[in-house]
C-alpha cells in the first residue's frame, strides 16, 4: 500500500490508543479523589506526569495537608493532560492528531469507522474542563475510553484484514509497549521518593490493566510488588501486558513482511524478537526489575525507529541513467 496511508494508519492507531490509556489513568485518579488519602493522590499525580515525560504546570507537584488544595491542584492537573492544546500528549492533542491522521487515509478505513471515529471528536470539541469537572469527571474518562474501545471493535469488525489493518495494530501494540513500560518505571522510581509504600499504588496498576481479578486467583489478595510486575511484564494472555504486547508487534512485522531495505527490515525483526527474548527469557530470572525495564522502554522506543526506517522513511535508489 502507498507509504502515506500506511503511516496514517499507524500514527492514527497510536493517538487513539495513547489517549486511551490516559484516559484510564485519569478515571482511576479522579475516582481517587472521593476517598483516598492525599499521600496516595500525591503519588498518583507524580507517577501520572511521570510516564509521559510532562512537567506539570507549575514545575512541580506539592504535596499539601488540605483537601481543598488538593482537588484544586487536581483540577488543573486534570485539565493540563485532557483539554490542553499546547500539550501535544493530552487526551485533546491525540483525538484531533489520531482524527487528522485518519481524514487523511480516509480511503483506507471504514465508513463506520470514521462515523465512530468523528462521533467521539466531536464530542470532545464540545467540553471544556469546568464541564466535565462539574459533574463526574471519572464518568467522562470512562465515557471517552468506551468510545476508543467502540472504534476498535468497529474496526475489527468492519476492515479488509490487507496491509492497512497490519499497520493499524501494528501502531496499537508499539504504542502500549512503550506507554506500559514508562508507566512501571515511573511507579518504581515515584516509590523511591516515598517514606513508605502502599498496596493501593500497585493496585491501581492491576485495575489499569485489568488484571486485578487475574492477579487475585493466580497469587492471593496480599498485594506483593514483583509478583504484580510479573503479571504485567510477562503474561501472554494478559491484553495490556508488556510481553503480549510485543509478541503482537512481532506477528504483525512479520505479516507485513520485509520493507523495502531489507537491511531495515532485518534490523526490526531481530530487535523485535531480542526485546522478546529479553521478557520472556531474561525477566523470570532477572532481580534488578527497573534495569530490565530500562532496557525494554529505550528497545521499545528504538522498536518504533526501525519501524519508520523500514516502512515510511527508506531511502530511494536513484533510477539508471538512461
Amino acid at each position: 500500500m502507498l507509504v502515506r496511508s500506511a503511516q496514517g494508519l499507524y500514527w492514527m492507531s497510536r493517538y487513539l490508543e495513547r489517549a486511551r490509556r490516559l484516559c484510564r489513568l485519569l478515571q482511576l485518579q479522579t475516582e481517587s479523589l472521593v476517598d483516598r488519602p492525599i499521600r496516595e493522590i500525591h503519588f498518583g499525580w507524580s507517577r501520572i506526569y511521570a510516564s509521559v515525560n510532562r512537567d506539570p504546570p507549575a514545575g512541580r507537584i506539592e504535596l499539601l495537608g488540605s483537601d481543598d488544595y488538593t482537588l484544586a491542584d487536581s483540577y488543573t492537573l486534570a485539565g493540563d493532560l485532557t483539554f490542553e492544546r499546547s500539550n501535544p500528549d493530552s487526551v485533546w492533542s491525540c483525538f484531533d492528531q489520531g482524527r487528522e491522521n485518519a481524514r487523511q487515509i480516509r480511503q483506507s478505513i471504514s465508513t463506520p469507522m470514521w462515523t465512530q471515529l468523528n462521533l467521539a471528536y466531536l464530542r470532545l470539541q464540545e467540553l471544556e474542563m469546568p464541564d466535565i469537572w462539574a459533574v463526574s469527571p471519572e464518568s467522562f474518562y470512562a465515557d471517552t475510553v468506551a468510545q476508543i474501545d467502540t472504534f476498535v471493535g468497529v474496526a475489527a469488525a468492519t476492515m479488509y484484514r490487507g496491509e492497512g489493518w497490519r499497520f493499524m495494530e501494528l501502531g496499537r501494540f508499539v504504542e502500549r509497549a512503550q506507554l506500559l513500560a514508562a508507566l512501571l518505571l515511573a511507579q518504581l522510581d515515584a516509590e523511591q521518593h516515598v517514606e513508605e509504600a502502599s498496596d493501593a499504588d500497585w493496585t491501581g496498576l492491576l485495575r489499569l490493566c485489568h488484571a486485578f481479578e487475574v492477579y487475585n486467583r493466580r497469587y492471593s489478595v496480599a498485594v506483593q510488588p514483583r509478583q504484580v510486575l510479573d503479571l504485567l511484564v510477562t503474561d501472554p494472555r494478559l491484553p495490556d501486558s508488556l510481553g503480549r504486547s510485543i509478541d503482537r508487534a512481532a506477528e504483525e512485522i512479520d505479516a507485513i513482511g520485509p520493507g523495502p531495505d531489507p537491511d531495515s527490515s532485518g534490523a526490526l525483526q531481530r530487535l523485535a524478537g531480542r526485546i522478546g527474548g529479553v521478557i520472556h527469557y531474561q525477566w523470570p530470572d532477572h532481580d534488578d526489575c527497573q534495569a530490565l525495564l530500562e532496557q525494554v522502554r529505550t528497545h521499545c522506543y528504538e522498536l518504533h525507529d526501525r519501524v519508520t526506517a523500514a516502512y515510511f522513511d527508506y531511502a530511494i535508489e536513484d533510477a539508471p541513467a538512461s
